[in-house]
């Protein structure tokens, strides 16, 4: 499996709008990051972890052909306003691309895209069907399980791939959901700032967090203009880096 991670960034971006500090005005690459997201390819299909505001220039940078699914963590708008751009995957297709999340993930999709289930613009909008997760699903040769956490105290999902992990957007890991990751090889994990945050983990307890799943390598992701990425990896654990939009994992 092919994993390209997107965007790298927090709601706002990175650089910040209207923002000088050294990370914002950096000229180093990997302190440009994009809206969080991720794309699994497997088998010649290819499965998106949400669609953020920045998708179509992700898609672009990336050269993104064909989408087959799109699987949601969850509808704050840094993860779902994208969702209008899926539109240039739907041409031509026979059915609708199927997109699965939560219930309140489904309703959001229903109320803020609701023009994409009015059949009097079927050709011109993203033609979308509305799968709820309620467990394990296989998509594609891709046994995809879900596994939920807290991002501050709202319930959103994370999703296990074989081997590899994606929790983005988390507070904290109930006990039960802990037991899902353990035996990792690859996990990919939201790390905010060095700063304490009442719906992210900082940098510190990302580590601990890290340390208590012992995956043979985690990257950090969901970033803040806090973050310089040289200096940050001096100080993260040899085994731990912070992502970068378009870095590929194969896992």
């Amino acid at each position: 499996v092919k994993v390209s991670l997107l965007g790298t960034g927090t709601s706002v971006g990175v650089p910040r709008i209207g923002c000088d500090c050294p990370v914002c005005t950096s000229g180093n690459p990997r302190n440009k990051r994009l809206r969080s997201s991720v794309l699994l390819e497997h088998l010649g299909r290819s499965v998106l972890i949400d669609t953020s505001p920045d998708l179509r220039i992700q898609a672009l940078r990336n050269d993104v052909r064909s989408l087959d699914a799109v699987l949601f963590t969850h509808s704050h708008a840094d993860h779902l306003h994208g969702l209008d751009d899926v539109r240039a995957y739907c041409f031509g297709r026979d059915e609708p691309l199927p997109v699965y999340g939560d219930r309140q993930t489904l309703e959001r999709i229903h109320h803020v895209f609701d023009y994409a289930f009015d059949s009097a613009w079927a050709e011109a909008v993203p033609r979308l069907s509305l799968n709820y997760v309620d467990g394990d699903l296989e998509l594609f040769g891709l046994h995809v399980s879900p596994v939920q956490v807290l991002h501050g105290r709202l319930p959103v999902l994370a999703y296990r791939v074989g081997r590899f992990a994606y929790v983005t957007d988390c507070s904290s890991i109930p006990d039960a959901s802990l037991q899902k990751l353990q035996g990792l090889d690859t996990l990919v994990l939201g790390a905010l700032r060095h700063r304490e945050h009442p719906a992210h983990f900082n940098v510190d307890q990302a580590i601990e967090m890290v340390e208590l799943l012992r995956p043979r390598q985690a990257y950090f992701t969901h970033i803040a203009h806090d973050l310089d990425h040289e200096e940050t990896n001096d100080y993260l654990p040899e085994h731990i880096e912070l992502a970068y939009d378009g870095l590929v994992l194969d896992i």
